[in-house]
C-alpha cells in the first residue's frame, strides 16, 4: 500500500518537475550567454590593452623619423646615418622596449644582427601625436653652440665626465677617444654636427657606460650611431629570461626563477656563466674609469654567447659611483627605502639627521651572490652543494662599508671563482 501511495505521488509530481526543468532551461541559457559575452568582452579588453601598451612602448617609426629629420637638416651626423635615412639598410625587427622613453629593437645592419636603441622622451608627452615628429633639436641637440672651438668642446666634455664618473686621472684619455669617435668620417676635424651628436650620446647613461667599459669583454660592443640612436651587438639571453618585456612584471619572482632553471643551460654551463658574472663585478670595481654600481640585479640581465661566455644584457641600470653619491648626498629621508637609486641601490638613512648616508647597504658582490643562490644551487653536484651554499651565504652578508670593500670582497670573490673553476676545469665546459 505504501509503495502504491509513493508511486501515485511521483506520478503527480512528474508534470510539475518537467515544467520546472523546462522553466530552468531559459535561465541556464541566459547564464551561458552572459558568460560567453563576458569572455568576449574580457578578451577584447586584453587585446585593446595589449595593443595600447604596444603602441606606447614600440615607437621605432617615431624615433627614426626624428633622427632622419635632424640628419637631413645637417644638425646631427654619424656612421649609421646614411644607411638609416638614405639607403634604408638598417632593418628594424622585433620591439624589445620596456619603457616608452627608451626604444629598443632587434635589427639587421650590414648582414649582422644588432640591437637598435634610441630615446624619445620629448615625443611622449600627453599632448604629443604619435605621427608627428617632435622638435627635439631644441632640447637634445642644443650643445655645443655654433662658434665653440675644439678646445672649448674638449674642456666641456672633460667637465661632464668628471661630474658623472668622478675626478679621475684617466679621463683625458677617454676624452681623446670620444673626439676620435666623433670624427666618424676621419677627416681629422670635428664638425658642429659631429660634436652635437657625440654630446647627445653622452647624455645616454648606457652609452656612457659602453664607452667606459669598452675594453671589458663582458659588455656589448658599440657598432655605430646616428644622433643619439646607436647600434650594439646582440647579447643573447637565456630562454627563461627572454620572455616578452610586458610579461615580466606580471610573473611572480618565484615563477620567473623556476622558468630560468627549467629552460636554462646545464649546470656546468651555468657555472661558467656565473664565473663571467663574477668577473664583471670585478670590472665594475675600481676599473679604469672608476667604480660602478649594479642597481637592478636580476636574471633578466644575465646574457651569454653561444659558447656560454657571460655578457651583460642591459647596462641601463648600471650607474657610476659618482652619480649615485650625488643623488644620495643630502637627500631627505625617513627610512632606508627613501635612499634608493634605481631599483636596489639602497643606502642607510641617518634618522637623527634625516639624510641619506653615502655607503650602500649592499655592494654589487652581495647582490650578485643572492642571484647566484637561485641560479647555481639547484642542480649543483652533491659534493659541491654544501660548500657552494656556505660561500654564497657568506657573500650575501657583505656590506657596502668602505672598510670592508677592499680586501674582504676580493677574497670572497676569489674563493667563489676558484671553487667553480675547480669543478668545471679540464672538462668540455671550461
Amino acid at each position: 500500500m505504501r509503495r502504491l501511495r509513493r508511486l501515485a505521488h511521483l506520478v503527480l509530481l512528474c508534470p510539475f518537475s518537467k515544467g520546472l526543468q523546462q522553466g530552468r532551461l531559459p535561465g541556464l541559457r541566459v547564464k551561458y550567454a552572459l558568460l560567453v559575452w563576458l569572455g568576449i568582452f574580457a578578451g577584447s579588453w586584453m587585446v585593446y590593452v595589449r595593443y595600447s601598451t604596444y603602441s606606447e612602448l614600440c615607437r621605432g617609426h617615431v624615433c627614426q623619423m626624428v633622427i632622419c629629420d635632424q640628419y637631413r637638416k645637417g644638425i646631427i651626423s654619424g656612421s649609421v646615418c646614411q644607411d638609416l635615412c638614405e639607403l634604408h639598410k638598417v632593418e628594424w625587427r622585433t620591439c624589445l622596449s620596456s619603457a616608452p622613453g627608451q626604444q629598443v629593437y632587434s635589427g639587421l645592419w650590414q648582414d649582422k644582427e644588432v640591437t637598435i636603441k634610441c630615446g624619445i622622451q620629448e615625443a611622449l608627452s600627453s599632448k604629443a601625436r604619435p605621427d608627428v615628429a617632435p622638435r627635439r633639436e631644441l632640447v637634445l641637440f642644443d650643445k655645443p653652440t655654433r662658434g665653440t672651438s675644439i678646445k672649448e668642446f674638449r674642456e666641456m666634455t672633460l667637465s661632464f665626465l668628471k661630474t658623472n664618473l668622478g675626478d679621475l686621472p684617466s679621463l683625458p684619455a677617454l676624452v681623446d677617444q670620444i673626439l676620435l669617435m666623433a670624427d666618424f668620417n676621419k677627416d681629422s676635424r670635428v664638425s658642429l654636427a659631429e660634436a652635437k651628436t657625440v654630446w647627445a650620446l653622452l647624455q645616454r647613461n648606457e652609452f656612457l657606460l659602453l664607452l667606459s667599459l669598452q675594453e671589458k669583454e663582458h659588455a656589448s660592443r658599440l657598432l655605430g650611431f646616428c644622433g643619439d640612436l646607436y647600434l650594439t651587438e646582440v647579447v643573447p639571453r637565456g630562454r627563461g629570461a627572454a620572455l616578452p618585456s610586458i610579461l615580466r612584471p606580471l610573473l611572480p619572482p618565484a615563477l620567473h626563477r623556476a622558468l630560468q632553471q627549467w629552460f636554462g643551460p646545464a649546470w656546468p654551463w651555468r657555472a661558467k656563466i656565473a664565473i663571467g658574472l663574477l668577473e664583471f663585478v670585478e670590472d665594475l670595481f675600481h676599473g679604469s674609469y672608476g667604480t660602478f654600481y649594479m642597481c637592478e640585479t636580476t636574471l633578466a640581465n644575465v646574457g651569454y654567447t653561444a659558447t656560454y661566455d657571460f655578457k651583460m644584457a642591459d647596462l641601463q641600470q648600471v650607474a657610476p659611483e659618482a652619480t649615485v653619491r650625488r643623488f644620495l648626498q643630502g637627500r631627505h629621508c625617513e627610512q632606508s627605502s627613501d635612499c634608493t637609486f634605481g631599483r636596489d641601490c639602497r643606502a642607510p638613512c641617518d634618522r637623527l639627521m634625516r639624510q641619506c648616508k653615502g655607503d650602500l647597504i649592499q655592494p654589487n658582490l652581495a647582490k650578485v651572490c643572492e642571484l647566484l643562490r637561485d641560479y647555481l644551487l639547484p642542480g649543483a653536484p652533491a659534493d659541491l652543494r654544501e660548500e657552494l651554499g656556505r660561500q654564497l651565504r657568506t657573500c650575501t652578508t657583505l656590506s657596502g662599508l668602505a672598510s670592508q670593500v677592499e680586501a674582504h670582497h676580493s677574497l670572497v670573490l676569489s674563493h667563489l671563482k676558484t671553487l667553480l673553476w675547480r669543478e668545471i676545469s679540464n672538462t668540455k665546459y671550461s
